[in-house]
C-alpha cells in the first residue's frame, strides 16, 4: 500500500477503539518512519466526551481504503 492517502477515503479504529470513516487530508511520515494521516471524519464522532470532525490516525489503524463503489455501498447502507 502506497504511504500517501491524500484524497482517499479510508476506514478503520482511532487508537483502536473508535470506528471511523472519512477523507484523508494529508499524509506525513514521522520521525522514526510511522505514517500519520490527517482524517475530516463523514460524521462528527465523540471521543472521550470531545466531539471531533477531524482526527490524526497512526496507519496502523487503517483497516481499508475504499473505493468508489464502497463508498456508495457504506453511503446507501447506513
Amino acid at each position: 500500500m502506497n504511504w500517501n492517502l491524500e484524497g482517499k477515503t479510508i476506514n478503520g479504529l482511532y487508537i483502536g477503539l473508535f470506528p471511523f470513516q472519512g477523507k484523508v487530508l494529508s499524509s506525513r511520515v514521522k520521525f522514526g518512519g510511522e505514517v500519520q494521516h490527517t482524517v475530516e471524519l463523514d460524521a462528527p464522532m465523540r471521543v472521550y466526551s470531545e466531539d471531533r470532525t477531524r482526527l490524526t490516525v497512526e496507519n496502523v489503524n487503517v483497516n481499508r481504503v475504499l473505493s468508489d463503489l464502497d463508498i456508495e455501498f457504506y453511503n446507501t447502507n447506513r
